[in-house]
């Protein structure tokens, strides 16, 4: 029987956890329902487009943006290690933990999805923050990242150089929220169907089921 080529368009940040968690649910998902050819695009939303290139402390980030409190960032931490286990998910939080902006990082993406290296270069991304707890709006920071994954980190350097992709990942951005995207994760399937936010791996498994039929 001939596989389903089911395309799925992926709206996320790196700064998001729940975006990490998304996908590995997504890829359980699609390792539990057979015949399916899935060609994944990952598209820019940036959570935070005006953070400075020195990031902010997350609990204080958290505090300004939502309201937390201390002890709630705690637990909403401690929840996403709990999860992030069971998904074979490293959050190394500390009370140090910063967020960054990401802009460069969506150029890389657009710059990668040329090479067919986007899906690698975004989880290389996710460890390098989420794990290894690293500043991903430094250059020298994400050239090595580009490195991990085969790429060229000079040529990574002069499109980060020249921005040239700043414009595309603008224009992508906008082309989304004008679609009524406004959180993230956002998982599109056919450029139809519009799953949001980090679902279970059991109701992934039913939206790919009832497309496959």
């Amino acid at each position: 029987m001939t596989p389903k080529t089911l395309q799925i368009d992926i709206v996320s940040d790196v700064m998001c956890p729940w975006c990490i968690i998304g996908f590995q649910r997504l890829q359980q998902a699609l390792t539990a329902v057979s015949n399916i050819d899935a060609h994944i695009t990952w598209h820019p939303f940036e959570l935070n487009p005006q953070m400075a290139k020195e990031g902010q402390h997350l609990g204080e980030h958290l505090a300004e943006k939502y309201g937390s409190t201390p002890q709630q960032s705690q637990q909403n931490r401690a929840n996403l290690i709990a999860i992030g286990k069971t998904l074979d998910i490293e959050f190394n939080f500390t009370d140090q933990s910063r967020i960054y902006n990401t802009f460069n990082a969506h150029q890389l993406l657009q710059w990668a999805k040329t090479f067919n290296q986007q899906t690698a270069l975004k989880l290389a991304l996710f460890q390098a923050y989420f794990q290894q707890q690293q500043n991903i709006a430094d250059i020298d920071v994400l050239l090595n990242v580009v490195e991990t994954v085969g790429l060229d980190p000079k040529q990574a350097k002069a499109v980060l150089t020249s921005q040239q992709y700043a414009d595309s990942v603008r224009a992508e951005q906008a082309l989304w929220q004008s679609r009524g995207i406004s959180a993230v994760p956002a998982i599109v399937f056919n450029q139809q169907y519009l799953i949001s936010g980090a679902q279970s791996t059991q109701y992934l498994i039913e939206a790919i089921k009832q497309l496959q039929a």
